[in-house]
């Protein structure tokens, strides 16, 4: 299934990368973690946007020196009741104040989508054939507002829930 981000499938413009693959002149490109360790100093001086796919197993705090450097961060998951990939994206936004693309991969759903959008995902590349296309763009669209605060693109990290929503409107 094509990426989903803002509402709409997209063609993905980056190039994954295995870790014993050269590295291509120009283009954005996603590496593993393992590589983005091991390459960094070659990884940050390509010609190019550069992504990393981040085991959930990992502590995201590891990251912090190389968050300057990545254009994209690719959170896998292997089942979709697999709640780590959450916690690592609030970490990521709240705490190491990343502002990057987010991406969740693998196991999604599109019933998780409006949850992972408070957590400051943007952008969706689920491998399940659970879901049709039309469910995703559905359910991308179906809920601008949520009881619970938490990190919306458009507003930031802010209360932008239902209740401050009333309370600015009194």
């Amino acid at each position: 299934m094509p990426l989903l981000r803002n509402g709409e499938f997209v063609e993905d413009g980056f190039l994954t990368l295995d870790d014993d693959a050269p590295l291509p002149a120009a283009g954005d490109i996603i590496v593993s973690w393992k590589r983005l360790e091991r390459d960094f100093d070659a990884l940050k001086a390509h010609n190019g946007a550069l992504g990393v796919i981040f085991p959930v197993d990992a502590d995201p705090e590891v990251l912090k020196l190389h968050l300057g450097a990545l254009s994209l961060i690719v959170l896998p998951f292997a089942k979709f009741g697999d709640g780590r990939a959450y916690s690592i994206a609030r970490i990521l936004r709240v705490r190491l104040g990343y502002e990057g693309e987010l991406r969740a991969s693998g196991d999604v759903l599109p019933d998780q989508i409006a949850f992972m959008r408070q957590l400051g995902f943007d952008s969706f590349a689920p491998d399940s054939e659970r879901s049709t296309p039309d469910a995703w763009l559905r359910a991308a669209t179906r809920m601008s507002l949520t009881y619970q605060s938490g990190f919306l693109p458009e507003h930031g990290y802010s209360p932008a829930d239902i209740f401050e929503l009333r309370r600015q409107r009194r």
